[in-house]
């Protein structure tokens, strides 16, 4: 469990980036790689990057090397996302910041790694701060993004910015108490405190410092923050699906609301889906599913069979009309 223990202080200076940062993007897209969660929203994704990974050694190597810097772990190194300033996110800005790590932290960072039962890619050379391995390192970052996030940065950003102005919604109409308990239910915020499952107990104290939230595509289910307590905090989030499959569809969720629109889309898309694959296409708990689900069934939106202990949903002609579908 994640605790972030908020002061009047921080709540006043709690911020959102404007646009997602590719390294978190990178990192979190490394974590996807390595597990089978999202399956809906992921999948096409990952078959992508296996094809490219069979075929091209270099993006192959890109991606073993950043793998073994970012394990399925609890701990991954913190120099690999450098402060995120609120702005526009630059690539190359970032990966400058990362070769430009102090070399007493590379020998930390990556002893803590090491720690952990991980074998980071060229360990004692990238602790001690070897030019050549840093120069490595920015090269496979690069061709990473350009091979496996790059391809998806138009849809990164329109997610991000769906999210975004949900947020900023809730900062008009209830200042950052409500941005805060717009994070349900990935979060939860009772205050002073905003709690989230985590791998580990981890208590975060603000201390004044306030906080930077950092919408991302590719984080899933649960945030993310720095190892580090002493680094400026930040917290990366997993956009809200709900809002952001339905952003070609603007009148759609004022319609049926954002929980349903996002469902018809999804079982639109799918062409056919249990309740679990709606779920994890979305966002959204089971039980909320089954609700509204039952809801646009006895609208005539979706059809519902039993399948041996599955149950399948299907849009109606009705369903695919209102979404603009033949």
């Amino acid at each position: 469990m994640l605790r972030i223990h908020f002061t009047s202080d921080d709540l006043a200076t709690v911020r959102i980036a404007r646009s997602p940062d590719p390294l978190w993007e990178i990192v979190c897209s490394l974590f996807r790689l390595q597990a089978r969660e999202g399956a809906l929203a992921f999948d096409p994704w990952r078959r992508t990057v296996g094809e490219l990974v069979r075929r091209s050694a270099t993006a192959r190597g890109a991606a073993s090397a950043l793998h073994s810097l970012v394990p399925r772990a609890a701990y991954f190194p913190d120099f690999l996302t450098p402060p995120v300033e609120g702005g526009p996110t630059d690539l190359q800005t970032g990966i400058d910041r990362v070769l430009a790590t102090p070399r007493r932290r590379l020998r930390q960072e990556l002893a803590l790694l090491s720690e952990g039962g991980g074998q980071p890619w060229a360990g004692a050379e990238l602790a001690r701060g070897d030019v050549p391995t840093l120069t490595a390192l920015g090269t496979n970052l690069r061709t990473y993004y350009a091979e496996f996030i790059a391809p998806l940065w138009g849809r990164i950003s329109a997610a991000t910015a769906a999210d975004l102005a949900l947020r900023t919604r809730a900062v008009v109409d209830g200042g950052t108490q409500a941005l805060l308990n717009s994070l349900r239910p990935t979060m939860t915020w009772e205050s002073p405190v905003l709690t989230a499952d985590y791998p580990v107990e981890r208590d975060l104290h603000l201390q004044g410092r306030g906080l930077l939230l950092v919408p991302s595509y590719f984080c899933w289910r649960r945030p993310i923050t720095l190892a580090d307590d002493d680094l400026q905090p930040v917290l990366i989030y997993p956009v809200d699906r709900t809002r952001a499959s339905d952003a070609s569809l603007p009148s759609l969720p004022r319609l049926l609301g954002s929980t349903r629109a996002a469902l018809l889309h999804e079982a639109a898309s799918l062409a056919c889906a249990t309740t679990s694959e709606l779920a994890d296409a979305t966002g959204v708990s089971l039980p909320s599913v089954s609700q509204q689900l039952a809801v646009l069934r006895e609208s005539g939106l979706v059809t519902s069979r039993r399948d041996g202990k599955r149950v399948i949903h299907a849009t109606t002609p009705l369903g695919c009309r209102l979404l603009g579908r033949p």
